[in-house]
């Protein structure tokens, strides 16, 4: 554990705590400073404070840093999919049925893996440089910080909702037209695994747009103001447009009236939810341009669609 004495000036006067410390501490996030003041590692002579608590200019504040324990994740020679890359940042293309990074059941062979042994520098960052995550069967574009300057900066993108990340989804059912799900997401009360709008849930604001109707389904634009788990999942499936192939919060396969084996078939062999992150536009954290990647769908989610212009 490192002791540090962080001084505040006195232009900061007025300032929130958590937001002023953060602006003396580049290198971590507004986010772990909050944490390590909650948790009582953040001090004012000596005594605990908020951190909505407004600054007088000029405290000392001690912070108790403790060394996160090294991870065990290894590096894997896995194939990556990079859309673009510079000093700070990369942007992945990532496929369906790719982890993000290790956990229960999946300790290797995940994205994280793979960008250890793209990049070595990365075991020097907080998850390996992820600053958000896709689900293992979503596929798309993600972004990965190469610094801890700009995971900071990218993680605090994300908090502020200033990220744009935009999604495509196939669904069951013909949508009329597009419109605004704000409803708040957690975990379901009967069902441990998965996430439900509950009324004690976290604020989550999901937009959606019609792309394409067909006879008995809909492709769909979605757009993430908030990055709740399973959002866009949990958000159209509560209005009763659940995505194609999503076990979770699809269901069994649904089959329209009349329909044809073709559109049987193909609803039959998809195998994940069809879902797609489509295109992210972000501020970038060392030139504060604006600048934005969009990628075309993966083969899987076209044939469905072809098949549905065809068929459905």
């Amino acid at each position: 554990m490192t002791i540090l004495h962080v001084v505040i000036p006195h232009r900061m006067s007025g300032q929130r705590l958590d937001s002023a410390i953060s602006e003396m501490l580049p290198h971590h996030s507004r986010s772990k400073i909050t944490s390590m003041i909650k948790s009582g590692d953040a001090l004012i002579s000596e005594e605990v404070f908020k951190p909505k608590d407004k600054s007088n200019g000029n405290e000392t504040v001690t912070l108790k840093l403790r060394h996160k324990e090294k991870t065990n994740w290894i590096p894997q020679k896995i194939s990556l999919d990079v859309i673009y890359e510079d000093s700070d940042i990369i942007i992945i293309n990532k496929p369906f049925g790719l982890v993000t990074h290790p956990g229960a059941g999946n300790w290797t062979g995940t994205l994280a893996n793979a960008l250890l042994e793209y990049e070595p520098e990365l075991s020097r960052l907080d998850r390996a440089g992820l600053v958000h995550r896709l689900d293992k069967n979503t596929s798309g574009l993600m972004v990965v910080a190469k610094n801890n300057k700009s995971q900071k900066f990218l993680v605090e993108q994300l908090q502020s909702h200033l990220i744009e990340r935009e999604y495509s989804a196939i669904v069951y059912g013909n949508m009329i037209s597009g419109g605004t799900v704000n409803e708040p997401i957690g975990r379901d009360p009967k069902d441990r695994i998965k996430q439900a709008v509950v009324n004690n849930g976290k604020y989550a604001t999901t937009h959606y747009r019609v792309v394409d109707r067909y006879s008995n389904h809909t492709h769909v634009k979605a757009i993430l103001e908030t990055g709740r788990t399973h959002q866009i999942r949990v958000h159209l499936s509560h209005i009763g447009y659940p995505l194609i192939g999503d076990p979770i919060y699809g269901g069994k396969v649904r089959f329209p009236k009349k329909a044809s084996q073709e559109i049987k078939h193909a609803l039959q062999d998809f195998k994940r939810q069809a879902l797609h992150s489509k295109k992210i536009t972000l501020t970038h954290p060392d030139t504060g341009k604006l600048m934005s990647w969009k990628i075309e769908l993966p083969e899987d989610m076209k044939k469905l669609l072809e098949v549905l212009n065809i068929f459905d």
